[in-house]
Protein backbone atom coordinates (compact mmCIF):
# COMPACT_ATOMS: atom_id res chain seq x y z
CA UNK A 1 0.00 0.00 0.00
CA UNK A 2 2.85 2.37 0.86
CA UNK A 3 4.42 1.80 -2.56
CA UNK A 4 1.16 2.45 -4.41
CA UNK A 5 0.68 5.77 -2.53
CA UNK A 6 4.28 6.68 -3.27
CA UNK A 7 3.86 5.76 -6.94
CA UNK A 8 0.66 7.80 -7.15
CA UNK A 9 2.35 10.75 -5.45
CA UNK A 10 5.31 10.56 -7.86
CA UNK A 11 2.96 10.29 -10.84
CA UNK A 12 1.00 13.37 -9.76
CA UNK A 13 4.20 15.32 -9.05
CA UNK A 14 5.62 14.38 -12.44
CA UNK A 15 2.37 15.37 -14.17
CA UNK A 16 2.36 18.77 -12.44
CA UNK A 17 6.01 19.42 -13.31
CA UNK A 18 5.65 18.31 -16.92
CA UNK A 19 2.33 20.09 -17.28
CA UNK A 20 4.04 23.33 -16.34
CA UNK A 21 6.69 22.75 -19.01
CA UNK A 22 4.34 21.60 -21.74
CA UNK A 23 3.22 24.99 -22.93
CA UNK A 24 2.15 25.52 -26.50
CA UNK A 25 4.80 27.20 -28.65
CA UNK A 26 4.20 30.87 -29.25
CA UNK A 27 2.67 31.48 -32.68
CA UNK A 28 5.25 32.56 -35.24
CA UNK A 29 4.84 35.20 -37.93
CA UNK A 30 5.15 34.26 -41.60
CA UNK A 31 8.73 35.62 -41.51
CA UNK A 32 9.60 33.49 -38.47
CA UNK A 33 7.84 30.47 -39.97
CA UNK A 34 9.93 30.75 -43.13
CA UNK A 35 13.10 31.21 -41.08
CA UNK A 36 12.31 28.06 -39.07
CA UNK A 37 11.89 25.98 -42.24
CA UNK A 38 15.27 24.62 -43.43
CA UNK A 39 14.26 24.32 -47.10
CA UNK A 40 13.44 28.07 -47.14
CA UNK A 41 16.89 29.36 -46.13
CA UNK A 42 17.50 31.19 -49.43
CA UNK A 43 14.12 32.90 -49.21
CA UNK A 44 14.80 33.88 -45.59
CA UNK A 45 18.16 35.38 -46.55
CA UNK A 46 16.59 37.36 -49.39
CA UNK A 47 13.77 38.59 -47.12
CA UNK A 48 16.43 39.84 -44.71
CA UNK A 49 18.49 41.41 -47.53
CA UNK A 50 15.40 43.23 -48.81
CA UNK A 51 14.54 44.56 -45.36
CA UNK A 52 11.15 42.81 -45.35
CA UNK A 53 11.54 40.74 -42.18
CA UNK A 54 9.86 43.27 -39.88
CA UNK A 55 7.08 43.89 -42.41
CA UNK A 56 6.31 40.16 -42.54
CA UNK A 57 6.13 40.10 -38.73
CA UNK A 58 3.36 42.74 -38.74
CA UNK A 59 -0.27 41.70 -38.11
CA UNK A 60 -1.12 41.09 -41.77
CA UNK A 61 -2.82 38.87 -42.65
CA UNK A 62 -0.51 37.56 -45.35
CA UNK A 63 -0.32 34.57 -47.63
CA UNK A 64 3.26 33.78 -48.64
CA UNK A 65 4.06 31.53 -51.58
CA UNK A 66 7.52 30.48 -50.38
CA UNK A 67 9.95 29.12 -52.99
CA UNK A 68 12.30 26.39 -51.79
CA UNK A 69 16.07 26.52 -51.98
CA UNK A 70 15.84 24.17 -54.98
CA UNK A 71 13.47 26.62 -56.69
CA UNK A 72 16.05 29.38 -56.29
CA UNK A 73 18.78 27.07 -57.67
CA UNK A 74 16.71 26.81 -60.87
CA UNK A 75 16.75 30.61 -61.37
CA UNK A 76 19.42 31.71 -63.87
CA UNK A 77 22.58 33.03 -62.19
CA UNK A 78 22.23 36.28 -64.16
CA UNK A 79 18.79 36.89 -62.63
CA UNK A 80 19.98 36.13 -59.08
CA UNK A 81 22.93 38.47 -59.63
CA UNK A 82 20.56 41.24 -60.75
CA UNK A 83 18.42 40.70 -57.64
CA UNK A 84 21.46 40.92 -55.38
CA UNK A 85 22.48 44.26 -56.93
CA UNK A 86 19.03 45.90 -57.13
CA UNK A 87 17.13 46.07 -53.83
CA UNK A 88 14.01 47.54 -55.49
CA UNK A 89 13.93 44.63 -57.96
CA UNK A 90 14.44 42.14 -55.11
CA UNK A 91 11.56 43.69 -53.14
CA UNK A 92 9.39 43.56 -56.27
CA UNK A 93 10.09 39.85 -56.80
CA UNK A 94 9.61 38.94 -53.13
CA UNK A 95 6.37 40.91 -52.69
CA UNK A 96 5.06 39.21 -55.86
CA UNK A 97 5.02 36.05 -53.70
CA UNK A 98 2.76 37.65 -51.05
CA UNK A 99 -0.99 38.25 -50.95
CA UNK A 100 -2.32 40.89 -48.54
CA UNK A 101 -4.85 38.43 -47.09
CA UNK A 102 -4.93 34.93 -45.65
CA UNK A 103 -5.79 32.34 -48.30
CA UNK A 104 -5.62 28.70 -47.31
CA UNK A 105 -5.47 26.05 -50.01
CA UNK A 106 -9.16 25.30 -49.44
CA UNK A 107 -9.97 29.02 -49.91
CA UNK A 108 -8.26 29.27 -53.32
CA UNK A 109 -10.65 30.43 -56.03
CA UNK A 110 -9.58 29.89 -59.63
CA UNK A 111 -8.57 33.20 -61.14
CA UNK A 112 -6.40 36.22 -60.42
CA UNK A 113 -5.37 37.52 -56.99
CA UNK A 114 -3.52 40.80 -56.49
CA UNK A 115 -0.14 40.54 -54.78
CA UNK A 116 1.46 43.01 -52.38
CA UNK A 117 3.72 43.93 -55.32
CA UNK A 118 0.61 45.10 -57.18
CA UNK A 119 0.52 42.67 -60.08
CA UNK A 120 -1.98 39.80 -60.19
CA UNK A 121 -1.07 36.13 -59.96
CA UNK A 122 -3.22 33.36 -61.35
CA UNK A 123 -4.43 30.86 -58.76
CA UNK A 124 -5.82 27.45 -59.65
CA UNK A 125 -7.17 24.64 -57.49
CA UNK A 126 -8.46 21.23 -58.45
CA UNK A 127 -9.08 19.07 -55.39
CA UNK A 128 -5.91 19.32 -53.32
CA UNK A 129 -3.75 20.32 -56.32
CA UNK A 130 -3.03 24.06 -56.12
CA UNK A 131 -0.89 26.30 -58.32
CA UNK A 132 0.07 29.94 -58.32
CA UNK A 133 1.16 30.95 -61.83
CA UNK A 134 3.46 28.07 -62.90
CA UNK A 135 4.44 27.13 -59.33
CA UNK A 136 2.95 24.08 -57.66
CA UNK A 137 2.22 24.28 -53.94
CA UNK A 138 4.15 21.31 -52.55
CA UNK A 139 3.33 21.96 -48.88
CA UNK A 140 0.16 23.89 -48.14
CA UNK A 141 -1.30 25.69 -45.17
CA UNK A 142 1.58 26.20 -42.76
CA UNK A 143 -0.21 28.34 -40.18
CA UNK A 144 1.42 31.49 -38.87
CA UNK A 145 0.26 34.07 -36.35
CA UNK A 146 -0.30 36.60 -39.13
CA UNK A 147 -1.31 34.42 -42.06
CA UNK A 148 -0.32 31.28 -43.88
CA UNK A 149 2.73 29.98 -45.78
CA UNK A 150 2.53 27.70 -48.81
CA UNK A 151 5.80 26.15 -50.01
CA UNK A 152 6.13 26.30 -53.81
CA UNK A 153 8.51 24.68 -56.29
CA UNK A 154 9.17 27.72 -58.50
CA UNK A 155 10.31 31.30 -58.04
CA UNK A 156 7.71 33.67 -59.48
CA UNK A 157 8.97 36.59 -61.56
CA UNK A 158 6.56 39.52 -61.83
CA UNK A 159 5.63 40.85 -65.26
CA UNK A 160 7.73 43.72 -66.54
CA UNK A 161 5.96 47.04 -66.11
CA UNK A 162 5.64 49.01 -69.31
Amino acid sequence: MYFSKLAMSLTLTTAVILGGCATAPAPQSVAETAAATPQLSTLTKLINDAGLTETLKEPGPYTVFAPTDDAFKAVPAKTLDALSKDKALLISVLTYHVLPSKVTSADVKNGPATTVQGAPVSLYRSGTFVTVESAVITTADIEASNGVVHIVDTVLIPPVKK
